[in-house]
């Protein structure tokens, strides 16, 4: 794996959601190394469901592209506690997976058992996760990783070599932007549909 050739390609991924709104929107873009977009996917979860890792999933299989070396996840919990099973993810795709996320965190744990009670389905999947590394990046920022199908100094790798600037790398910003405007559009057209 070289992050650093011109035509390695992330597939970065991230979500939007709003409590008031019952789906979240995740977007995949796919990012050549020269941070040339290449690639868009969307699909929808469910806020506080447990269906994330099948839209991780769908949106892989949407793009359908075999070029694809890393995929970056922006999160690894995402639209209220929905968690996202990463070694599913890296064994029915194949490709080499990157989590990455941004705060220092004592565990959710107690957070599940608050607002979902014993959902034992919930917790398993999230006490799987397993613990995070610290990563410095040339930037100067410190994020946390998991990773898959890769050693510390690759995932240190890919990350420096899609990170411009903070600690946010450019897939999972683009793949933030466009799920951000997707959920938005979905919300306008809600309200519009009320006032009909």
């Amino acid at each position: 794996m070289n992050p650093f050739k011109k035509g390695f390609r992330a597939l970065g991924i991230a979500e939007s959601f709003v409590r008031s709104y019952p789906k979240s929107v995740l977007a995949g873009v796919v990012m050549r190394r020269d941070l040339i977009v290449d690639g868009v996917a969307i699909a929808t979860a469910t806020v506080g469901g447990l269906d994330a890792t099948e839209a991780v999933l769908e949106i892989f299989k949407v793009l359908d592209r075999r070029d694809i070396n890393c995929l970056i996840l922006g999160g690894a919990i995402i639209s209220w506690y929905n968690v996202i099973d990463l070694e599913r993810v890296y064994a029915e795709t194949g490709v080499p997976l990157l989590n990455v996320t941004y705060e220092e965190s004592l565990g959710i744990e107690n957070f599940i058992k608050k607002y979902f009670g014993d959902d034992e389905k919930r917790l398993d999947l999230y006490r799987r996760l397993g613990s995070r590394e610290p990563i410095w990046l040339k930037t100067g920022a410190k994020v946390f990783v998991r990773y898959y199908g890769m050693g510390k100094h690759e995932a240190e790798a890919v990350l420096n070599a899609f990170t411009t600037h903070g600690g946010v790398p450019e897939p999972v910003r683009v793949a933030n932007l466009v799920a951000r405007a997707a959920l938005q559009a979905l919300l306008t057209s809600r309200e519009h549909m009320k006032q009909k």
